[in-house]
């Protein structure tokens, strides 16, 4: 089946291209410069029309399980069909759950949450419930003595396509500033002395799991071949770990030493969506658009909002006078090439059909009409 999409805006590679687009069998098949007045086909108006968003960290899912405190969602399929109308809807074809094996603060919720995600998206992607193509990234607590329990045999899961490990120990990394720690976990309700015998317990957890079951980890998933990333790294220190043991992406470094080590080291460095859109991090860490505009960014995610991740490219382009094609490989070109995922990223000939048609109105992107090549309910854009 042949569908053509005409007069539009093509960010094909590192250029746009004012053309049209000749789509067979969920496939490109070539892109055409200049306008048209054949009939037929879709006419773009001069709308962009980007890659498919990746989203390589994603905490979007776990909010469907938790939508309220102390609301726990019965029906974890339901909440992954959610999940997944969101994303399409954001432009986000390629979608890694990000789902954390950690049992920090409320044990047995997050015990049953992880499974609940991890059973829910393998069991959609299988029955072809989904828009857009789910795998799952698994975030692993290497502090927490429950990690390894909860993790289980999940990095067996063929869907598994993204390890990280973190490390929030109150005191280092994201929480160097203990009081972010407890502003974070402000729902706990802690006293000063129940706040410090946290503390105390996390950090003798810490010195006593972290290393050991960090090293677990690393081999399990090297030997399946999944990549890994190093989340929070602070210092070059932090970098340095991470490459000796193989890491090849640093996830949210939260200061710009630690973005340009990591890329010294031939690392990917990824950094959060939001807080661009934002004009800076949330929780006082080092600015992504600082990190960008030093060339030591190469890839976004929505991290928690997924809107973001469409967003942030166009704002980068504006306020950093990038080229918008450089700003949206962060978030298409970037990731895939990260991940393996050859098959998509960029609108090129043999390259699936994800793809988004944008409009700007009153200067922001919004994406009207988001099509992931091959399905069978790929509406026409």
């Amino acid at each position: 089946m042949e569908t053509v999409l005409k007069n539009g805006r093509i960010v094909a590679g590192n250029a746009v291209v004012e053309g049209c687009l000749v789509v067979r069998d969920g496939r490109i098949e070539r892109i055409d410069a200049g306008r048209t007045a054949v009939r037929g086909g879709v006419d773009l108006g001069g709308d962009y029309l980007v890659p498919g968003l990746i989203d390589v960290h994603t905490d979007s899912l776990e909010r469907q399980f938790t939508p309220r405190f102390g609301v726990y969602w019965p029906s974890p399929l339901s909440a992954a069909v959610a999940n997944d109308a969101m994303m399409h809807g954001c432009g986000i074809t390629t979608v890694l759950d990000s789902i954390c094996a950690e049992a920090f603060p409320e044990e047995e919720t997050r015990r049953r949450m992880f499974n609940d995600a991890v059973r829910a998206v393998t069991d959609g992607e299988a029955a072809g419930l989904f828009r857009s193509r789910h795998l799952l990234h698994l975030r692993c607590e290497t502090a927490d003595p429950k990690t390894p329990a909860i993790l289980g045999e999940h990095l067996a899961n063929p869907l598994v396509r993204l390890v990280s490990l973190m490390d929030h120990t109150p005191g280092q990394r994201q929480y160097k500033d203990e009081s972010k720690f407890r502003q974070y976990y402000s729902g706990m309700a802690w006293t000063d002395a129940e706040f410090a015998e946290v503390v105390a317990r996390l950090r003798e957890e810490q010195a006593r799991y972290a290393g050991p079951q960090r090293a677990a980890i690393i081999e399990s998933a090297a030997r399946r071949g999944i990549p890994l990333a190093s989340h929070d790294d602070a210092t070059p220190g932090h970098v340095a770990e991470a490459r000796a043991e193989r890491i090849a992406i640093s996830e949210f470094p939260t200061t710009l030493e630690a973005a340009r080590a990591a890329r010294e080291e031939g690392m990917d460095v990824v950094m959060g969506a939001p807080n661009i859109v934002l004009g800076g991090s949330h929780s006082g860490n080092v600015s992504a658009l600082d990190v960008l505009a030093a060339g030591q960014l190469t890839v976004l995610a929505s991290d928690y909002v997924p809107a973001s991740l469409l967003l942030a490219p166009f704002q980068a382009s504006r306020d950093l006078s990038l080229p918008l094609a450089d700003c949206l490989a962060l978030v298409t070109a970037n990731p895939a090439h990260m991940l393996g995922l050859a098959d998509r990223g960029v609108i090129a000939p043999g390259r699936l059909a994800d793809l988004v048609r944008v409009r700007l109105v009153d200067g922001l992107p919004v994406p009207v009409a988001v099509r992931t090549g091959g399905a069978p309910d790929a509406p026409a854009l």
